[in-house]
């Protein structure tokens, strides 16, 4: 068997709005984009949400929306892709790593609060594999330090606090409390990656909790401004007749999503509750095949939480760095592809050169040494998940016996 670790779940459904969109001769930023972030907006039960080319985009024009800057702090964990972290460079503030509690691969709460100065503006909780963050516990941390947070504007007064901009790139559909992701976090951004749950082959998307003092229309316009070269009016906009002129407002970028990928989009989430049970069913299948190993996965669900079941995270109990990369190896040679997640960023060149060190960081070091996740995705089939697990557990095994 070939196995891959995550390729996209397309149906006749995905081509036929695609092609509409090609048909339609409307084919960058446009009304089904419009539409995708209607639907989006209405899934996760906010009234805005803005798409993207990117979750990476949505991170980071976030930050630019706060005007977070030079001389700014932005905290997030030491245990997540680098996008979490890289766009607080991108915009001239410092990074902050927090390490993982033990055994979690969540941020250490207690180091959390910690690491909050004066200089502390945002915290990026990450939504590992879709498992949901504390938000109870952020939220709580965020009120007990607002005596230390000085607002630089206008939008950051209206907080009167550290904001919260969930990296939700894995939690699309996952529930806090029964509540939404995408609904909880001041900020919450989705990745639409190829490899996500929801796939517009690139893309991702912003949403935001309504708040007093937080115009939402005008935050909207925003994002449109920043995402489009500062441009005053879209292509749609400047299709109606006559209304070629526009401005130049601010500086901006080009990070819109374009209606091709949208259609992808609206398509997949037609379908998406009925992923996200498949996925639920396979990771579910797989607790029960480890039960009695030194395999020991991720708890998705749990009194607080329903995951998104975006990746499924295993640890081997005893396994060493060299021991999990050839049981990596093994597998592969199986016809069965696997991966890592993650990293830590103290471990890489860039994050080394800022000043970083993994011996600052021992919890998510340990959290990687023996982390390996297995294929997770709606077109596995059964006679495969039964092919994987008999051959993961025999080839750990080996190892211990």
């Amino acid at each position: 068997m070939k196995i891959p670790f995550s390729p996209p779940d397309i149906t006749n459904l995905e081509l036929d709005e695609v092609m509409q969109a090609l048909k339609s001769g409307w084919i960058t930023t446009g009304p089904k984009t419009k539409e995708l972030e209607n639907s989006v907006a209405n899934y996760c039960g906010t009234q805005k949400a803005v798409c993207l080319n990117s979750a990476t985009a949505a991170l980071e024009l976030t930050l630019r929306v706060l005007g977070v800057g030079r001389g700014d702090e932005v905290i997030t964990s030491s245990y997540t892709y680098t996008a979490s972290a890289s766009v607080i460079s991108h915009v001239g503030a410092k990074i902050v790593l927090v390490d993982t509690a033990k055994d979690s691969y969540q941020m250490d709460y207690q180091k959390l609060e910690k690491a909050i100065t004066s200089k502390t503006k945002v915290i990026i909780p990450v939504d590992i594999a879709g498992k949901p963050c504390d938000y109870n516990k952020i939220q709580e941390i965020v009120e007990n330090t607002k005596s230390k947070f000085k607002a630089k504007n206008n939008l950051q007064k209206a907080f009167n606090r550290i904001v919260i901009l969930c990296d939700a790139a894995h939690s699309f559909g996952a529930l806090y409390n029964g509540k939404k992701i995408g609904s909880i976090a001041d900020f919450t951004c989705f990745s639409f990656h190829a490899v996500k749950n929801l796939t517009t082959a690139e893309g991702g998307a912003v949403t935001w909790k309504e708040k007093v003092g937080l115009d939402s229309e005008k935050l909207y316009s925003e994002y449109m401004l920043w995402s489009l070269h500062g441009q005053s009016k879209d292509a749609l906009a400047k299709a109606k007749a006559g209304a070629w002129e526009y401005d130049i407002k601010k500086l901006g970028y080009k990070c819109n999503m374009t209606d091709t990928l949208a259609a992808i989009g609206l398509a997949q989430l037609k379908r998406y509750d009925k992923l996200l049970l498949r996925r639920k069913q396979i990771a579910e299948f797989y607790n029960k095949e480890f039960l009695g190993t030194r395999i020991k996965p991720l708890v998705h669900d749990d009194s607080e939480c329903n995951s998104s079941y975006h990746l499924y995270l295993t640890r081997i109990d005893d396994a060493n760095e060299n021991i999990r990369n050839k049981i990596i190896v093994d597998m592969a040679d199986r016809g069965i592809a696997t991966n890592v997640h993650y990293k830590p960023l103290a471990m890489f060149s860039a994050y080394k050169e800022l000043g970083f060190d993994i011996k600052n960081y021992p919890n998510a070091y340990s959290q990687y040494q023996n982390q390996i996740s297995l294929p997770l995705h709606t077109l596995l089939t059964d006679k495969e998940i039964l092919y994987i697990t008999k051959n993961f557990k025999e080839i750990v095994e080996s190892y211990f016996s």
